[in-house]
């Protein structure tokens, strides 16, 4: 019965991404890169209501695999283009694909630059380009606005002056710290292989790693998260706080793990994304 339901969902899965934009391969026009198999799924904005804002949208996965891109990112690009706001939904490199760090922050880097290179392609403000993610994705888009000025991108040949620093970043139930006491530990094994050290780990526990110059962020999760500890998004609050750095954090008292956009899944938590959109009103001018 296991088996079975296993293979439906694989087969709903390959359905849904089938029914999607055709991907891009990210790397494909870097010298040496072309191979990966990083993808990004292109969701512009309608002309009749297009705000010139844009999203990288990163799925979950526990920094394993993508497959809630269905949910954490294809409904998530949907919605994003009813608000008039393009999408681009990135299926990053991950653990059970052999690739941890620096892999993941390369391929959400090298996206910032897809879109700010190819911006007037869709119609998008450069300088409006945000980012967005959920569990382990939430991870990966906090260190895109954390650890902007550390250029991952430029020993892969990509060298010019595109800004990486997102002009927003949405980490929904992330995972945050690497600290024995409240990690996600499978993020954390696949993040950064089961031989890191110290350092690694409090480099990329996010809650100790906030600059002052952090773009403005939109936090959410709910206490009843069964997968990644509430506390999490409690201290990467209190570390934003900390360095007076422009947030909200959304806080519900139910609403588990996964549920994306859902209010079905979510009543409460799913109400997220209003909040988010009359947040965006007051840091996107």
């Amino acid at each position: 019965m296991r088996k079975t339901i296993l293979t439906f969902a694989c087969i709903l899965l390959c359905w849904i991404v089938s029914a999607q934009p055709k991907p891009i391969k990210l790397w494909a026009n870097v010298p040496g890169m072309k191979q990966m198999p990083s993808k990004l799924y292109i969701y512009p904005a309608p002309k009749e209501n297009n705000t010139g804002i844009a999203v990288v949208v990163c799925p979950g996965g526990s920094y394993s695999h993508t497959m809630g891109i269905a949910v954490e990112g294809f409904e998530v690009a949907e919605w994003l283009n009813s608000m008039g706001i393009s999408a681009f939904v990135l299926k990053y490199r991950v653990g059970s694909q052999q690739y941890h760090h620096p892999a993941m922050i390369q391929d959400a880097q090298y996206a910032i630059h897809y879109v700010r290179e190819h911006a007037s392609e869709y119609g998008i403000d450069p300088a409006k380009v945000g980012t967005m993610g959920f569990s382990a994705g939430g991870h990966l888009v906090t260190m895109t606005g954390a650890f902007y000025k550390d250029n991952y991108i430029q020993d892969l040949g990509v060298v010019d002056n595109i800004p990486l620093k997102p002009a927003f970043v949405v980490p929904v139930y992330p995972v945050v710290s690497m600290q024995d006491s409240i990690a996600h530990k499978r993020s954390r094994r696949n993040l950064l292989s089961l031989q890191y050290n110290e350092g690694q780990r409090d480099r990329f526990s996010m809650e100790l790693s906030i600059p002052k110059d952090m773009p403005p962020v939109f936090l959410v999760t709910a206490i009843d998260d069964p997968v990644v500890m509430y506390q999490n998004s409690v201290v990467l609050d209190q570390a934003l706080t900390k360095a007076g750095i422009k947030h909200r954090f959304m806080l519900y008292k139910t609403g588990g793990h996964g549920y994306g956009l859902s209010e079905t899944i979510a009543p409460e938590a799913g109400k997220w994304k209003y909040e988010f959109i009359k947040w965006l009103k007051t840091v996107i001018n």
